[in-house]
């Protein structure tokens, strides 16, 4: 019954046009000061059922943080709306536009529902307000919102994050509606952006979706902006891509250095290691949230166990060439695949051996000599192992430096498809 008083009584003293006691400033706050300040319970419309239409602004001024899925932004709203008991007479009151305390008003109660932390910049005071009843609330913020992250494609990833305006309390008697094309705020928005760091702002688009009812038939009015900005991928391709390739083409020219003369083993090993150091070390630059895997993890998984399979094949190649001490003479099918058929395909033919010596004496101290004998059978088959090998170590470098151009072609295609393919739909 008190609430019904004081609406009745607003209405008959309220909504009046505003009269000045003399063209002044003073005279101005007088008469509000008696006629409108102070009357903030209910919304400043003749009639209740009349909906106060507020005029949203957004203008985006940087992205100050990124910590994993959570967004530290800086960026001002201006929210307008029409104060239906608050206008005059510009010459009798002698201004057309002055600044009142908020708290002396009526102000709608909209929230941006992504936000996870409060304002961080002070409070402001004052409200702008017009002779025809137009109240303008400029909004500084400094907080911090969610925004899901889509790192499939990181650092080439574009992320889409919302800013969604409602009323918190009020239902359909409250409505938004967008100040300006959304094309004019992203122009405002690029002309005042102070960060330029690791993202940048590409696009915005903005959506007022319909009006849909929820628990007990109450339904909320709102204003979606969509924020599309990409990654500067530039300090990630210099500080990770770029070595990886480097030791993974060191790697693979490893290959290069004889297994029977130089310790191939140690210098693959020093290189697994050095790369999981460096592994370690870059950590601190990849995404630790997202709703996928990133590829650039498939890529350095992939580098990484490449390495791996060389540090195997080698080791692999010198226990075959000293095959001869631990399993005896080459098996003749194994000849027969792999010194003839295999060598000419990896271009490893056996060269002939030289044979100065007379054949019919070399014979016959062959024959004569049963230790020289022995001797030459030992050479032959160290070396037909020897050869094993190095047909064995072309082989898998050729099957390696295959492997290894079609899986970074694959990766970076896929990494160019999942781009244009997330840019085309956002």
């Amino acid at each position: 019954m008190q609430y019904l008083k004081f609406i009745a009584l607003f209405s008959a003293a309220g909504f009046t046009t505003i009269n000045c006691s003399e063209p002044t400033t003073d005279g101005l706050i007088t008469a509000l000061k008696e006629n409108i300040f102070g009357k903030t319970e209910i919304r400043p419309v003749i009639n209740l059922k009349t909906p106060t239409n507020i005029s949203v602004s957004f203008t985006l001024y940087g992205i100050l943080d990124v910590h994993r899925d959570q967004w530290t932004w800086e960026h001002r709203n201006q929210l307008t709306w029409d104060h239906q008991a608050q206008d005059w007479d510009p010459v009798k009151c002698g201004t057309d536009r002055i600044s009142i305390p908020r708290k002396q008003l009526w102000r709608p109660d909209i929230i941006i529902n992504e936000f996870i932390d409060e304002n961080k910049v002070p409070d402001t005071y004052y409200l702008y307000v017009e002779y025809t009843g137009k109240v303008m609330d400029d909004l500084p913020f400094h907080v911090i919102s969610s925004c899901n992250l889509d790192i499939y494609t990181f650092p080439f990833d574009i992320q889409n994050c919302t800013f969604t305006f409602n009323s918190y309390q009020h239902t359909g008697d409250v409505q938004l509606f967008f100040v300006e094309p959304v094309e004019e705020t992203l122009q405002n928005s690029l002309s005042v952006m102070k960060t330029k760091g690791e993202w940048e702002l590409v696009d915005m688009l903005a959506e007022k979706p319909p009006i849909l009812p929820g628990n007990l038939n109450i339904t909320f009015d709102t204003l979606i902006y969509y924020v599309v900005l990409s990654r500067r991928p530039t300090m990630y391709v210099v500080n990770l891509l770029i070595p990886s390739c480097f030791l993974i083409a060191v790697d693979l020219f490893s290959f290069l250095l004889p297994p029977q003369n130089v310790d191939r083993s140690a210098f693959k090993m020093t290189l697994i290691l050095g790369y999981t150091v460096f592994l370690l070390l870059m950590n601190d630059l990849l995404p630790v949230t997202g709703n996928s895997l990133p590829l650039i993890n498939v890529f350095f998984s992939l580098c990484l166990a490449l390495m791996v399979a060389s540090l195997l094949e080698t080791i692999l190649i010198t226990n075959i060439q000293c095959g001869f001490t631990r399993y005896g003479p080459l098996p003749p099918w194994a000849k027969v695949l792999f010194l003839n058929y295999l060598a000419k395909l990896v271009c490893l033919s056996k060269k002939p051996s030289d044979q100065n010596c007379d054949p019919e004496g070399e014979s016959y101290h062959a024959k004569s000599n049963k230790s020289i004998d022995k001797h030459f059978k030992t050479d032959e088959s160290t070396e037909e192992w020897m050869h094993l090998g190095q047909v064995i170590d072309r082989l898998v470098f050729c099957l390696y430096t295959m492997f290894l151009s079609v899986s970074f072609i694959t990766i970076f295609v896929y990494w160019l498809y999942w781009y244009n393919k997330t840019a085309s739909l956002i």
